[in-house]
């Protein structure tokens, strides 16, 4: 049409040949001479009329016969550009798609992405680019925050406000939180995640302390338990640029919409519980997400739940329970100290520096990435959690052997060895000091056998010994096969008394009559 324009404008205006005009314009003769034909036929002449645009222009000049359908068929560039984000979406599979269904009436290939280009550039600058469907969720904290007065006693505190926003539809998310410090903010992404019912592949937060340990244009680092919740939701991090606010263009759109849409209107409205608050933003936050699009078909909900949902990841089994981190070395009793208690871990990491993962109700240790314990978190102070498997052999062994099995083991050989046991519970200052003579006893009935360490107690017992040593040497000189003191063997004739000037007997010892009163400084008769 621009160079019809021209043809007429230098046939009329200028009074040019033809033969000057093909030469000016770049086309033939015969062209020149069938524009200016069909321009008289159609009573047109220089200057058009104002109101004339191409479209009637080419319809004045170009008619079609009755009965014949209009050339071209306009796409609907809204839908293809919402398409264009499902994964795998081409625009030579969406103009195919639209020829099919015009058929005889679509544009050219070339003309259909020249048409969605400039449907694209005639978009707002922030919705420029193109986020691949449920990939990227960008995720800041607004500047604004909100007053809450406490009911009794009128103190205020602020608020601070979570927004997110998806990439492809630009659905947003906004929440209330005390504070921006990391169990606020952990907290905030699993309520997120809960209310989008799935996870996005990525996610892009500001360089906020509680998220990213170390910020760098080249190399971020994520803080240990932020990275710990993205592993437990199978998605990943990835903070945008210092100083770069175009990396998270969608968040800082999504967080003026929050200002003006929901916090604007909550302004003069008084709260006095952050419960109270964020029932307020859930349902401003509705409204703003099924408010429909001004230059695209449908909503922020529709878009999400036709597009980015789709592709997201679904949600775990069981939402993240918020962790810290610390590094600790084992120490020589194979044992780490969390919070005041101390729990164990195997033995061969002594003195080496592992992680420990704590949770309100477990702590996890972890060496080289690999866990190698976990308990169940204890708030004694002092206090020990040990697993046995943990402990080397021979304190195993040591551990197993408790007053009641030791007894147990006792009364399955006899009463008189269960008796020599419990006299070393009932004789020592502490049940375990016991434990080595019992350990002892346990070794003897091993060697000499259990009928034998029987009576071998039974003699112990008889003369008033009952220790370890004593039971030993009844059972090295063999007196444990002899009949106990005082007792005679079957069958054998009592021994009489014998009878001698230089045997005294109990009368001699018991007699008061024979002895006579010492007084005080009196010696003693050699």
């Amino acid at each position: 049409m621009r160079k019809i324009k021209d043809v007429l404008r230098l046939k009329y205006e200028a009074g040019l040949t033809h033969d000057r005009i093909a030469r000016a314009c770049g086309v033939a003769k015969g062209t020149v001479a069938k524009y200016v034909e069909r321009a008289q036929a159609a009573g047109l002449s220089w200057p058009l009329p104002a109101d004339l645009d191409d479209a009637a222009l080419e319809a004045r000049l170009f008619p079609r016969a009755p009965g014949l359908v209009a050339a071209h068929a306009p796409p609907d560039c809204g839908y293809l550009h919402q398409e264009m984000k499902r994964p795998g979406v081409t625009l030579m599979l969406l103009w195919e798609e639209y020829a099919h269904a015009h058929p005889g009436q679509a544009y050219g290939y070339s003309q259909f992405c020249l048409l969605y280009k400039t449907f694209r550039q005639s978009l707002q600058r922030s919705m420029r680019q193109i986020y691949p469907a449920g990939e990227k969720i960008f995720i800041d904290y607004s500047g604004d925050k909100v007053t809450i007065i406490d009911r009794a006693t009128g103190a205020m505190r602020f608020a601070e406000i979570f927004v997110a926003v998806l990439g492809a539809s630009a659905y947003a998310y906004a929440e209330a939180t005390w504070t921006q410090q990391l169990p606020d903010w952990i907290a905030a992404h699993v309520r997120l995640f809960a209310h989008l019912m799935s996870v996005p592949a990525l996610l892009i937060p500001d360089n906020l302390k509680s998220g990213i340990q170390h910020p760098c244009r080249y190399d971020p680092e994520a803080n240990s338990t932020y990275a710990d919740m993205a592993r437990h939701y199978g998605t990943a991090i990835l903070p945008a640029r210092p100083a770069a606010p175009r990396d998270k263009a969608h968040v800082e759109a999504g967080v003026l919409l929050v200002q003006r849409w929901i916090l604007a209107r909550l302004r003069n409205q008084p709260f006095f519980s952050l419960e109270e608050l964020n029932r307020a933003i859930r349902a401003l936050l509705a409204d703003l997400n099924n408010r429909p699009f001004k230059k695209l078909p449908g909503s922020r909900r529709s878009a999400f739940e036709t597009i980015d949902r789709p592709a997201m990841i679904p949600l775990p089994a069981t939402p993240y329970e918020f962790a810290t981190w610390k590094v600790a070395t084992v120490s020589i009793d194979y044992h780490v100290e969390v919070d005041g208690h101390y729990y164990s871990v195997p033995h061969p990491l002594v003195r080496q520096k592992i992680e420990a993962r704590l949770t309100a109700s477990t702590v996890e240790f972890f060496f080289k990435s690999k866990r190698v314990a976990v308990h169940a978190r204890a708030l004694a102070r002092g206090k020990f959690t040990t697993l046995a498997e943990h402990m080397p052999e021979a304190h195993r062994r040591h551990r197993e052997w408790t007053p009641g099995r030791l007894l147990r083991w006792a009364h399955s050989i006899g009463p008189k060895t269960q008796a020599i046991v419990q006299w070393q519970f009932d004789h020592r200052p502490h049940p375990e000091q016991g434990y080595r003579a019992c350990l002892g006893l346990l070794n003897l009935g091993k060697r000499y056998g259990n009928v034998r360490l029987e009576a071998a107690c039974q003699r112990a017992l008889a003369i008033g010994s009952p220790v370890l040593k004593s039971v030993k040497s009844i059972l090295e000189a063999r007196l444990d096969q002899q009949p106990p003191p005082g007792t005679t063997p079957e069958g054998a004739s009592a021994i009489p008394p014998v009878h001698h000037d230089n045997v005294r007997g109990a009368a001699y010892f018991q007699s008061t009559t024979q002895t006579s009163t010492r007084t005080e400084g009196e010696s003693e008769p050699c």
